[in-house]
């Protein structure tokens, strides 16, 4: 796996992984809508930590500066 985002990114992803968490609490935790934005906060924390997208890989974006 090859890192295809940059730092800014990368930190984008972690503010909304933190912003859809706290919202995950405030809507409830057990409900459809916490549920997603679960999900939401770990795929976003993950791909964050990672530095790898999944979809930026199938559409052929790069936001690394270094290759």
């Amino acid at each position: 796996m090859t890192k295809n985002e940059g730092t800014v990114d990368r930190v984008i992803r972690l503010i909304i992984a933190v912003v859809a968490a706290i919202a995950a609490i405030a809507v409830g935790s057990g409900s459809v809508g916490g549920i997603i934005l679960w999900v939401v906060a770990a795929l976003m924390a993950v791909t964050s930590a990672t530095g790898f997208c999944v979809l930026y890989k199938l559409i052929g974006v790069n936001t690394c500066p270094r290759q």
